[in-house]
Formats: structure tokens, sequence, C-alpha cells
């Protein structure tokens, strides 16, 4: 059975998708970018804002689906830029235990979702 999962407290879809779709015991978050969900506006001031933001949007969505972090068992980090690795990796470990991280890729892309700098998608597990 597929619940999807919407929540006011992250960003509304900004095209075809929803926030995040839970299938039996796992959820699959779509990526969450930079976007204050109260008004839809980009928190892009520095990376480390826009990391942070991103974090906590994610945090909504799977609040909305009654997890948390400790759930997350994959992450997809989506920079455009390699060099912001270093900061964006410093504010997303803030969110997570070293020892029950999750599994995870980074990778650099061509170009991001309203020229954004990173996006992150999640898979967390009841």
């Amino acid at each position: 059975m597929k619940t999807i999962i919407q929540t006011a407290d992250a960003p509304a879809p900004i095209g075809p998708y929803n926030q995040a779709v839970l299938v039996n015991n796992t959820l699959y978050a779509s990526g969450q970018i930079a976007l204050d969900p109260k008004t839809m506006t980009l928190v892009n001031d520095n990376i480390i804002a826009e990391t942070k933001q991103v974090m906590k949007n994610i945090a909504a969505v799977l609040d909305a689906a009654t997890m948390n972090f400790d759930n997350v068992v994959k992450t997809t980090i989506y920079l455009s830029n390699m060099n912001d690795f270093v900061a964006v990796n410093e504010e997303y470990s803030r969110f997570f235990n070293d020892k029950t991280a999750p599994a995870r890729e980074t990778v650099e892309v061509a170009g991001l979702p309203k020229s954004v700098n990173v996006e992150i998608s999640v898979v967390a597990v009841l």
C-alpha cells in the first residue's frame, strides 16, 4: 500500500511529485532544496544556511511520517559545486550520529532546481 506524506512544515512540491511516499515501512522522500516552507523563498545566503534549511525541510517530512533522522538509511546529496563538499558535510553531519549514519553518495551536477547549490533526498525505514 502506498501512502502519500504531506506537511505544511516543508515546502510544497514545485512539480508533479509528492514530498514523500511511504510503502510498507519504507519512506522515499523527494529531494529537498532550501525553500522556506512559509514563504517559498530560497534561503541561500551561504552554503551552510542553505544546507541547514534543506535538513530542516527533510526533518519536517520525516516528522510527518512519524520518523526522524535515526530512521534514515540512505541519502543522496547533489551539489552544483563539489568545492562546497566540506561545508555541506559539516552541516549535514549535525543531524546524524556518526556511528549510525546512513549510507550516502554525493555527486556534482550541472544544475539543480531554482539554481540552488544543494539538494538532498533520503530513504528511511520504520
